[in-house]
């Protein structure tokens, strides 16, 4: 492998003798996520809950005041199940399942509060094997995400809350915290932190570049492509791995005046961006829901066919985008072929609409 290969990462450790032995493959926090902590809340309501918040029986919304009560509500109400979420940490906390061993592979920054919510949130951390290390303060609640469901749809409440607070100065600066930055070898980022903390990304931007790492960003959605553009081309130069699904990719074509909407010029218009770190070439991963997804490297365009499932298996595809990130980067942070990355990006992404929720079974059938 050579410097210029993308997914040439720990050279000094593949050339040892003792490269088979697992945990020096994959030390622990070569994987490092930053963004939004949300701890997701599902429960089984009725219609009765809904109309009391006029919730739409499947939606996507962030709380408004008049949501507030909810979140104390169903927890008193309902039958409750608890998960680590928000987009990055779902990530990385698939990208961790698919590892297996060792644990802590993924080391996980964002904002949470002080109270039940946040002390359940760094459970389910746990739980999930992530080195979760989180800036804790006192002004705002832990954010959470309420999935209300009644029969086949989900119901999707989000109040960001201290997820919005998170402090460079205060947690990413430490000298503590940026070792474990320091020991990372890929760098996972969703654009939706670009709204809370683009001085943080960029000083993880930086370092990755400097460093011959790898730095990956997501669009994460069409907004961010619109009202945080700005923001979103200060990293863009920084970015190796850039990921996105098809309505992202077409606003941000659109912003950034590519004058296309097929998906595939869309790709090599943006991996022909200008880039900092010129040892490695930008790779453009789109996704497109149960339509190939387009990957630009190097270059040239591949699609890859996605793994076919039957309509009626298909539960909630909310975590698929974050199970198709997850998967890659597992794959990635062991310096496996791209066209591997991608196969296991499809499996955790399939797996995961199968279940209410970005949850997953125990281990995972994928070799």
């Amino acid at each position: 492998m050579t410097d210029s290969n993308p997914v040439s990462l720990l050279k000094a450790a593949s050339e040892r003798k003792d490269d088979m032995n697992p945990a020096r493959c994959f030390p622990t926090n070569s994987l490092f996520g930053m963004g939004n902590p949300l701890l997701d809340i599902s429960a089984v309501v009725d219609k009765d809950f809904l109309d009391k918040y006029t919730l739409k029986p499947n939606d996507q919304i962030l709380a408004e005041d008049k949501h507030k009560a909810l979140f104390e509500e169903i927890v008193k109400k309902f039958n409750v199940e608890y998960h680590a979420g928000g987009a990055t940490q779902n990530s990385i906390k698939i990208a961790q399942w698919m590892i297996q061993k060792p644990h802590n592979v993924g080391t996980f920054f964002g904002c949470i509060g002080k109270d039940k919510f946040g002390e359940i949130l760094k459970q389910k951390a746990v739980e999930a094997h992530i080195d979760a290390h989180y800036y804790e303060q006192e002004e705002e609640p832990t954010g959470s995400c309420a999935a209300c469901i009644t029969g086949d749809n989900r119901s999707l409440v989000a109040n960001l809350a201290a997820a919005n607070c998170y402090k460079k100065d205060k947690h990413l600066d430490l000298e503590e915290n940026w070792k474990l930055v320091e020991k990372a070898k890929v760098y996972y980022i969703a654009g939706f932190f670009l709204t809370v903390s683009l001085e943080s990304i960029l000083k993880v931007a930086k370092h990755a570049s400097e460093n011959n790492k790898l730095f990956c960003l997501n669009l994460s959605a069409p907004f961010i492509c619109q009202f945080f553009k700005d923001n979103l081309m200060q990293v863009m130069p920084y970015v190796d791995v850039l990921f996105g699904n098809e309505t992202e990719a077409a606003t941000f074509a659109e912003e950034q005046d590519f004058e296309t909407e097929d998906i595939k010029e869309i790709a090599k218009k943006a991996q022909a961006l200008p880039k900092v770190n010129t040892k490695r070439q930008r790779i453009v991963v789109l996704t497109q829901g149960k339509d190939e997804t387009t990957m630009a490297h190097e270059g040239k365009v591949e699609t890859f066919p996605v793994l076919k499932i039957d309509p009626k298996d298909m539960v909630d595809t909310n975590g698929a985008g974050d199970a198709f990130v997850g998967g890659f980067l597992s794959e990635l942070v062991q310096e496996k072929p791209l066209d591997q990355c991608v196969r296991a990006a499809h499996y955790a992404a399939n797996v995961i609409i199968r279940r209410a929720g970005c949850t997953f079974p125990e281990k995972p059938d994928f070799n």
